[in-house]
């Protein structure tokens, strides 16, 4: 029906059915208002696109006035007119994918493929709990860098893992690049800063060392607790593995004969650990369980130990090391074998690192020997100088006389465990000076 619209002839017209029921305009053409059967009115505009007509609402009658909506279809029309299609065009805005979308198509096409099954869960709890329920709801192309940035800011009282969700975004907004939801070169994440994350470098003084061995062997006599997870601690300590490559540790990968551990899956792919004849005698004294192919089982039929965490907090706690993760064992390792000499190239080796920049974290503990050198011979010049007996320093090591006789250099007895005196080392407050030399694990 075409009526010239005012408030007047719109107020007065009801639905007439069947079907869509329009008034349009006489003075402007092809606008007009459709009445639906709830008495609900909108105002509408039609036009040709590509040999199809086209209906492209402008807004509810009532929230927006007759002359908002001619000025509207004006705008409408100019567009069309410049070849456009507005209709399309809010369709496919409308069914374009979301932040959450982004969510599902990163974890099916890239995590689950590219990732190992623990880096795959933990993007998807990254997803779960720190960005959908800000962004879940976003479409992809609209996501701007300030949202990105208010994401990060408000995970600043945890930078880690600020820095982490950071990257997993940065990563799935290239990726949309790659699969058209977003123009190249877009991504939000660019120019959006990186906490800095101040290094965590905590390994076991030898003193420390020695009360945790002393806990574990009370465990395994008294604690009641099963003897894997002791050994699980051990042999974290003694190979300076990650906890997972431990725990998931299957006896076919086990190897006696040439005393090595031939890792399958690791963290940096497929690997081989030398054992030594501690970690030997840990892995033999360990009973198998019939049916399951671990090294640490679980309480479920032909399932690994799914984390040492429980277990972890209680011998630390007697241990009074409470600050010392599960990972710091695997840091102990390192921090002895640089104190006993080894370069860092050897330390990651043993350790699995695929990048020499993941050893360089441990440089700065090859500054220990020289260190007690230092004080050794400021020592001695200070005691020429003054005429006054050499007295050894806290950091300093003791030394054989030089002039021994059977012409062989000095043997140094200084302990092999990392000044942990420097402010660089992180301890808990106590004297690092030996008291046990050889630490009962």
């Amino acid at each position: 029906m075409k009526v010239r619209l005012n408030k007047r002839t719109i107020d007065e017209a009801s639905y007439e059915p069947p079907g869509a029921c329009y008034l349009w305009d006489t003075e402007l053409a092809s606008f007009g208002v459709r009445i639906y059967p709830t008495g609900r009115k909108s105002f509408v505009v039609n036009y040709w696109s590509r040999g199809r007509r086209r209906f492209f609402t402008l807004g509810t009658y009532g929230r927006m006035t007759l002359h908002q909506a001619r000025e509207a279809a004006l705008e409408v029309f100019l567009r069309v007119h410049r070849g456009e299609d507005p209709a399309g065009d809010r369709r496919a805005a409308n069914d374009a994918p979301t932040v959450a979308d982004l969510a599902e198509r990163h974890l099916k096409e890239h995590a689950a493929i590219k990732k190992k099954a623990r880096s795959a869960e933990r993007d998807g709890r990254a997803w779960e709990r720190c960005i959908l329920p800000h962004l879940g709801k976003r479409k992809v192309a609209d996501v701007t860098r300030a949202d990105v940035a208010k994401l990060v800011t408000g995970m600043a009282e945890t930078p880690a893992m600020a820095n982490k969700v950071f990257s997993l975004l940065s990563k799935a907004f290239n990726l949309a690049e790659i699969w058209g939801w977003r123009p190249e070169g877009s991504n939000p994440c660019r120019h959006v800063g990186r906490y800095k994350e101040e290094g965590r470098e905590r390994y076991l003084s030898e003193n420390e060392l020695a009360r945790l061995g002393e806990v574990l062997a009370e465990a395994e006599r008294s604690w009641g607790t099963t003897p894997q997870a002791v050994a699980a601690v051990r042999l974290l300590i003694l190979t300076g593995c990650r906890s997972s490559e431990i725990l998931t540790l299957r006896w076919e990968d086990v190897d006696f004969e040439r005393r090595c551990l031939h890792l399958p899956d690791g963290k940096t792919g497929k690997r081989t650990v030398l054992l030594n004849a501690g970690a030997l005698q840990v892995l033999e004294g360990l009973e198998r369980v019939e049916g399951n192919p671990h090294v640490i089982p679980g309480n479920r039929p032909g399932s690994h130990f799914a984390t040492l965490q429980p277990f972890w907090d209680r011998v630390r706690k007697a241990a009074d090391i409470k600050d010392v993760r599960v990972h710091d064992l695997r840091h102990t390792y390192a921090s002895i074998g640089i104190n006993t000499g080894q370069n860092l190239a050897v330390i990651g080796k043993l350790l699995g690192h695929s990048k020499i920049l993941t050893t360089q974290r441990y440089a700065h503990l090859a500054d220990d020997p020289l260190r007690r050198a230092n004080e050794e011979i400021g020592a001695t010049l200070a005691a020429t100088l003054t005429g006054k007996p050499s007295v050894a320093t806290r950091d300093a090591s003791p030394t054989c006389p030089p002039d021994d006789p059977r012409g062989h250099a000095p043997a140094s007895t200084g302990s092999r465990f990392p000044d942990t005196s420097c402010s660089r080392h992180s301890n808990s407050g106590r004297s690092s000076s030996p008291i046990v030399k050889s630490p009962v694990l």
